[in-house]
């Protein structure tokens, strides 16, 4: 059906007379499982928050800001594993999107066919290893270099600043970093590879055509094209990060205590809770364990809802170009 609208251009519509029966159910399908995402999620919610509310009513907004953690005085503050968490994630994000972003580049660029291939299914290989098997290489392998070479190397230039000050215990916020960095650099090279592969050649050639060299094409023009589904990648790979247990529980030296120091012992949200619920035997003290999920499950909420945000913004400038 064509209708001229005031700018001349006709306007195509079409109208669908009849929907078949299975298009009716596979519809019926699509909105039950989304429905059923959202109700799962508002469960999870709830059942954290009736979990948490006896921490909730005694500490109040205070466990936020408060840095004891005394179980047998029953004295709960949050702080220490907030610091824990987002600082081990940041060493983590920063490493793993450098990284794997100039390998998805390498991989979708530069590399040849025979090479590409088996580096990029290895790659993706590294997501598929359990958590305790990276916790396990971390705790015997990287924890002693951290101890006796990366440590020192990194004193000896910066220990002027307090972020590489301190006795360097080989656990602690920069090995709980660098094994999350190391999980997630799977995530984002693969992803992020898809993503750059994905940009039309006609770029490039066009890019190279007026004499921009490969390196150049690359990252003035593969990349920015790229940037919404790289900026994704980053943002799934930090929710693992977030959310991570097992690893990082073995190698942040579960001490709840906030240093400026990245040699320094710390805990975060999610080692906590691993570490000591199954000691947890007073009411109040798992529930304010409940309560520190519930915060890890805000800062997931937050964090993804920026980078919605973000990417919508980014998406909008490109319409306006």
């Amino acid at each position: 059906m064509e209708n001229a609208q005031p700018g001349g251009a006709p306007q195509f519509r079409r109208v669908a007379r009849f929907v078949s029966p299975t298009d009716r159910g596979f519809a019926a399908i699509v909105y039950a499982g989304s429905a059923l995402f959202a109700l799962l999620i508002l469960g999870l919610f709830i059942e954290l928050l009736l979990g948490s509310w006896p921490s909730i009513a005694k500490f109040g907004p205070a466990f936020i800001w408060h840095s004891a953690w005394n179980p047998i005085a029953n004295q709960f503050g949050a702080l220490p594993m907030i610091y824990g968490t987002v600082v081990t994630s940041l060493i983590a994000i920063i490493l793993a999107a450098f990284i794997g972003i100039l390998a998805a580049v390498y991989l979708a660029d530069f590399a040849p066919r025979w090479l590409a291939a088996p580096l990029s299914f290895l790659i993706e290989l590294l997501a598929a290893v359990p958590s305790v098997v990276y916790g396990l290489w971390g705790l015997f392998v990287l924890a002693p270099f951290v101890r006796t070479s990366i440590g020192p190397a990194l004193q000896s230039v910066l220990g002027w600043t307090p972020l590489f000050s301190g006795p360097i215990y080989g656990v602690g916020l920069l090995t709980g970093g660098l094994i999350l960095a190391l999980m997630i650099v799977p995530t984002v090279t693969a992803i992020s590879r898809d993503v750059v592969a994905a940009i039309p050649r006609d770029l490039r050639e066009a890019s190279m055509a007026l004499g921009s060299t490969k390196w150049e094409t690359a990252m003035r023009v593969v990349l920015p094209a790229a940037r919404v589904g790289v900026f994704g990648a980053c943002v799934l790979a930090l929710g693992r990060a977030l959310g991570e247990t097992i690893a990082v529980t073995m190698v942040i030296g579960n001490r709840p205590e906030i240093s400026a120091s990245l040699f320094a012992p710390s805990y975060t949200l999610a080692s906590v809770i691993a570490n000591e619920f199954t000691e947890a035997t007073t009411d109040i003290y798992i529930s304010a364990l409940i309560q520190l999920g519930l915060i890890l499950f805000f800062v997931s909420v937050v964090v993804n809802a920026l980078a919605r945000v973000m990417i919508w913004s980014v998406r909008g400038s490109e319409r306006t170009l």
